[in-house]
């Protein structure tokens, strides 16, 4: 699991002693060198560690996931599920982008960020009545359940906790393998197979009721013959996980680190226009993905270094938010890094080039809406624990509860 480098760094961020705070473990290594041999599980690759690198492979054609080519030197973790365009490359991945992306236009955006706000605001509501509230648990989670699984793919609001188990199953099953527990990986297939017989339910239920969510839409693409149902059903599934997981971990890791930088709170409050550049920063400094995995499509050079047809390369994508090559002070939190006319380098929590994140318009509005309201409703919010759990998935990163007292 720990990979000597010729300079004697260990890389030792997935160490479960690191996991609470694996940014200075990605400094070490990412000081000794932008690109170092690992061995991924038994799998010989390269660690990418630093923004330029990470972004030149990130929009590179000459870097994809390798699997239809049968190249590709790491499991498939979706294997088993159709439509994932996730583990696609062109031209197959632009087919199925084209028809998700359709959910998450501006306009449909537009419509959208209503609803969030009559949620997150009966929510918070609730909360200050009791004068306390889990920002992870009372608040993330319920909103995620009400904009993706309900809204999008049309499924049952009392199903919620349900969608959370298979959520963070399948996001714990697509760590590594050789990081995982019998038990993890036995979870995985379970909660996959449960919300695709879920899903298959709804598909059913939508081919005789058309419905204008992205289901719907994806029902009518399969009626078109673009899409098989089995197709539609992955993609389902996909964007529960997806979904979810991005959202509920921006808002905890986002509010985490306000909450442990009170200043920077004080700015937000006293100008709310720079809550959307704060959650570029906030993406930036603890994004709820951590890395990526890459395969070489072609012969190619990165770094001054060559690489083969079918080459592995692990894209540390946190490392890169804390690259002072490229931030400065990174490893400060500052809501004001993405504000002005001269905001800084685009961040890579969403990824970059055509894999970069389809549903990252939602998560923003869910996360915008759930922090503004916090601060509107509230004349304070203040961390009720030093600590701070988190959950054990390494490629997802996110905290299991953030309590907090809440003042009106």
């Amino acid at each position: 699991m720990s990979t000597a480098l010729p300079t004697g760094v260990t890389f030792d961020a997935w160490q479960p002693d690191q996991h609470a705070d694996p940014y200075p473990a990605y400094r070490r290594v990412r000081d000794a060198a932008a690109l170092f041999p690992f061995e991924f599980g038994d799998v010989p690759v390269t660690m990418v560690t630093r923004y330029e690198e990470c972004a030149q492979i990130l929009t590179g054609s000459d870097w994809g996931h390798g699997y239809s080519a049968g190249i590709s030197p790491f499991r498939d973790t979706t294997a088993a599920i159709p439509g994932s365009f996730v583990r696609m490359d062109p031209p197959e991945h632009g087919r199925y982008r084209k028809v998700v992306a359709k959910a998450f236009t501006p306009k449909t955006m537009a419509e959208m960020s209503p609803l969030a706000g009559r949620v997150v605001g009966e929510l918070v509501d609730r909360a200050l009545e009791r004068g306390e509230l889990d920002v992870l648990n009372d608040l993330a989670v319920p909103l995620a359940v009400a904009m993706v699984p309900v809204r999008l793919l049309g499924a049952d609001p009392a199903d919620g906790a349900l969608f959370r188990e298979w959520q963070l199953a399948i996001a714990r099953g697509s760590d590594p393998d050789w990081l995982l527990g019998e038990q993890d990986v036995a979870a995985r297939g379970t909660a996959a197979m449960e919300c695709m017989g879920y899903f298959a339910r709804v598909v059913a239920r939508k081919k005789e009721q058309p419905s204008s969510d992205l289901l719907g839409e994806l029902v009518a693409a399969s009626a078109a013959g673009v899409l098989t149902e089995p197709e539609v059903i992955g993609i389902a599934l996909l964007t529960l996980v997806a979904g979810m997981e991005t959202s509920i971990n921006l808002i905890g890791n986002g509010m985490l680190a306000l909450l442990r930088n009170p200043d920077q709170v004080a700015i937000l409050r006293e100008n709310p226009d720079l809550i959307a550049p704060a959650l570029d920063e906030m993406m930036r400094y603890d994004p709820p993905t951590q890395f990526t995995i890459r395969v070489a499509l072609a012969d190619t050079v990165v770094g001054g270094r060559t690489f083969r047809r079918g080459d592995g390369v692990v894209v540390l994508t946190a490392s890169a938010g804390r690259d002072d090559r490229v931030f400065a002070d990174a490893d400060t939190f500052d809501v004001t890094r993405y504000a002005g006319n001269r905001p800084a380098r685009k961040h890579l929590g969403f990824s970059l080039g055509i894999h970069f994140c389809v549903g990252a318009p939602l998560a923003r509005i869910e996360a915008d809406t759930a922090v503004r309201t916090l601060f509107e409703r509230t004349s304070s919010v203040d961390l009720a624990t030093e600590r701070i759990d988190y959950r054990p998935s390494l490629i997802h990163r996110g905290i299991a509860a953030l309590p907090v007292t809440l003042t009106r």
